[in-house]
């Protein structure tokens, strides 16, 4: 452990350790010589050297809890800053002199005093450590530490200039608390208390008995914070026996515990480890990566686990989780590279690595799986009224639930190559550059093309041809509808769209032709032509056996989609009403006597307006039934 050579400075490491009631011989004490003398150049007089140890005395004695019930029960630090940053800076001063009488005379009385009185407060200065950290736990835990951090951003430096030798006045104490609030001034003062012990232990060379309460009391903070987070440890051959629910629960638990613990739970131990342990890179590292480690490990693993073993992990409908659980680390890399930025903790990085590498990988297999599943769709029952399948309506809704996630899927995608150029048909490639669009976009078009193909054999099933071109009329525009309404409207294009726009209204003039073809038929070419009384009953009743047998037939039919349903009303309204208001009203009273003409001219330009105008709403009602009943 790095702390051992730090010891040595001091020490031998195979020096026994003495108690408090130990009164160690001259020759059982080892004292190396040192590399680097700190106090090289400096000479202590006797009477100086007597006066340091003397007045280190006096505060060692005073604050040793074997030596009085006040000591024992006492903070030096709660009770008195002044004197507590007194009691460090005699220890630092006594170390001095015993590295100097370690170079000097190493066999002098004085450094065997000096030595027991060192002890003495070694074990002052680990119980005050303990105390601050045990009875501050409400004010040092990483929320109230990350939430100082970013609020004031106040150093607590332990320079020459700012805090001698680490350790906060009284009027220290009192100038924070008109800058901080109640909670901060307290998590300010004890993080700078902790800075000021930790630093005079370490250079004492007690490195370890210091490091050793730390790690344990803020470990344990650490574990009870993912706890109340939700993230708990389990046998990864248990996850696939986890019910849906429990395992959707752990799910949101864990995307709630990935933001809070790099925004506040590491984040905040990151800085009080850097803050007490400033003065020694390698025991920051040694002390987080022991804390947080474990903790970062099992919170980074679990996604991993769960595409390997859960089996209720492979439906459709997971990809969401998973998309959610990638953002959730690539939004969180920067902070997850920068708080285990330590050698020894680089793991933890692995972990979240690898999670981002699995759930890529899981997500192009189901979005794999999604295509095969479209492709293997058998159904051979035509929808009713030629509306749009439930395959076009599951297939639209998953693509453009998928698209919310467009910059996370282009990351995954972003290494694996789109489907072939001469698959995909010249308007469904994406964008109007093809090197332009990143292959997602090449991917989701590709799905879409399978979806429109499929559809195409899907209308064949329908025996009335007419009622096949209203069926792609309507998947079509539902298509167009979900991609206009969505992102998919950025990832394909408004070439895309305006091309499959121009085959909506095709298919919807085809649908017209056929469906209402015959009723156009029935009427002659020519208008207004002078024709027989009888030709032109014969016209009139044709159309009206034609209208009833077409409104009836086509009745039943339906466009869910608003715009196309009113713009195929107003087309077929323009066309049919137009024509048949030229030859109603030029041969109508060419039918004869009024008992002719309500025989034979039942039907009103405006009559065959309104009834048009019931079209698609998927009713079923003839045109001279609901003549009737408009009669009454």
């Amino acid at each position: 452990m790095p702390t051992k050579g730090m010891r040595s400075l001091l020490f031998h490491h195979k020096a026994p350790s003495f108690s408090r009631n130990s009164s160690p011989s001259r020759s059982s004490i080892s004292f190396p010589t040192p590399r680097r003398n700190p106090t090289a150049g400096l000479n202590f007089s006797d009477a100086m050297i007597e006066e340091v140890i003397g007045n280190a005395a006096v505060l060692v004695i005073k604050w040793d809890p074997e030596a009085s019930g006040y000591a024992k029960v006492t903070s030096m630090f709660y009770e008195s800053k002044t004197e507590a940053h007194q009691f460090i800076k005699s220890v630092n001063d006594l170390q001095k002199v015993m590295h100097y009488l370690v170079a000097e005379d190493p066999t002098s009385e004085k450094l065997v005093h000096g030595h027991s009185l060192m002890q003495i407060a070694m074990k002052r200065l680990q119980k005050e450590f303990y105390q601050i950290l045990s009875t501050n736990r409400a004010h040092l835990d990483p929320e109230s530490v990350s939430t100082r951090s970013r609020s004031s951003r106040l150093s607590v430096s332990t320079s020459d200039d700012e805090i001698d030798d680490g350790a906060l006045t009284d009027e220290d104490v009192r100038f924070a608390g008109e800058s901080l609030s109640d909670v901060e001034q307290v998590s300010f003062v004890a993080m700078a208390d902790l800075k000021s012990i930790a630093e005079c232990m370490i250079s004492s060379g007690y490195a370890k008995e210091c490091v050793h309460i730390y790690k344990i009391i803020r470990k344990s903070i650490i574990d009870e914070g993912m706890y109340k987070l939700g993230v708990e440890k389990f046998a990864s051959s248990r996850i696939h026996k986890i019910d849906k629910e429990v395992l959707d629960l752990r799910i949101k638990n864990w995307l709630n515990a990935v933001k809070e613990a790099m925004t506040t739970l590491f984040n905040g131990e990151k800085i009080l480890c850097d803050t007490v342990f400033a003065v020694s890179n390698s025991i920051r590292e040694s002390c987080f990566s022991h804390i947080a480690k474990e903790a970062a490990t099992l919170l980074f693993e679990f996604p991993q686990i769960l595409v390997a073993k859960s089996k209720n992990f492979s439906s459709e409908e997971n990809i969401f989780r998973l998309l959610d659980m990638y953002t959730a680390i690539s939004e969180n890399w920067p902070e997850i590279d920068s708080i285990f930025s330590f050698e020894s903790t680089a793991s933890v990085r692995s972990h979240a690595l690898n999670s981002l590498i699995k759930i890529g990988e899981s997500v192009r297999s189901m979005l794999s799986d999604f295509e095969s599943s479209i492709q293997k769709e058998s159904s051979k029952s035509p929808v009713a009224g030629g509306g749009v399948h439930s395959l076009t309506l599951r297939v639209m809704n998953y693509l453009s639930m998928l698209t919310d996630y467009s910059n996370v899927l282009a990351d995954i995608f972003v290494d694996f190559p789109p489907p072939a150029k001469g698959l995909l048909p010249e308007f469904d490639i994406p964008q109007a550059d093809e090197s332009s669009a990143p292959p997602i976009c090449h991917h989701i078009a590709w799905i879409v093309l399978i979806l429109i193909c499929k559809l195409d054999g899907k209308a064949k099933h329908h025996k009335d041809v007419s009622l096949s071109y209203l069926f792609l009329a309507n998947n079509l525009q539902h298509v167009i509808s979900k991609v206009r309404t969505s992102n998919l409207q950025y990832l394909l294009g408004e070439q895309w769209i305006a091309k499959y726009e121009a085959k909506v209204r095709q298919f919807a003039v085809n649908y017209e032709r056929l469906a209402w073809g015959k009723v156009f038929s029935t009427l002659p070419e020519n208008l207004t032509e002078e024709i027989a009384p009888d030709e032109a009953r014969l016209i009139f009743r044709n159309f009206n056996f034609s209208l009833d047998e077409a409104y009836r037939k086509q009745k039943s039919c339906v466009v869910p989609d608003e715009k196309l349903r009113e713009e195929l009303k107003a087309s077929l309204t323009k066309a049919l009403v137009s024509v048949y208001k030229e030859f109603h009203d030029t041969h109508r009273v060419s039918v004869g006597s009024a008992r002719n003409l309500a025989l034979y001219v039942r039907l009103t330009p405006e009559d065959v307006a309104h009834y048009l105008s019931d079209l698609f709403s998927g009713t079923t009602e003839s045109v001279s039934s609901s003549s009737r009943r408009r009669s009454r």
